[in-house]
């Protein structure tokens, strides 16, 4: 029997995909994948190598701060956007820990969107 792994787009879609509200579908941004909660997007992936996503200008400076997240390439020097490379399982973990910040704000904001 052969086990694969997980690339990290995956790994990332369905560790996020079990949150109650979450929706995966493609992107309209070439080749991305968006991760929605209800009509808010939370953030999107571009394969296996970034994930492009935003925040309000406190929570972007903090994790800024900490190197958790760089500028949004179309949007340099502009805090709110932001990227976060994926080259690592670290990265993987970390990437699913920033979508969990803006669900959980989100959430708590606006509650679980209807069906």
């Amino acid at each position: 029997m052969t086990t694969e792994a997980l690339t990290p787009s995956r790994q990332i879609i369905d560790a996020v995909d079990a949150w109650p509200g979450v929706n995966v579908t493609p992107g309209n941004r070439g080749s991305s994948v968006s991760i929605r909660f209800g009509k808010r997007e939370l953030g999107h992936l571009h394969g296996d190598h970034a994930l492009h996503l935003g925040f309000p200008k406190g929570v972007w400076s903090e994790l800024y701060e900490q190197g958790r997240i760089d500028y949004h390439p179309v949007f340099p020097g502009k805090p709110g956007f932001a990227a976060r490379r994926i080259e690592s399982e670290d990265d993987v973990r970390d990437v699913i820990a920033l979508l969990r910040v803006n669900y959980d704000r989100v959430l708590e904001r606006y509650g679980l969107p209807e069906d």
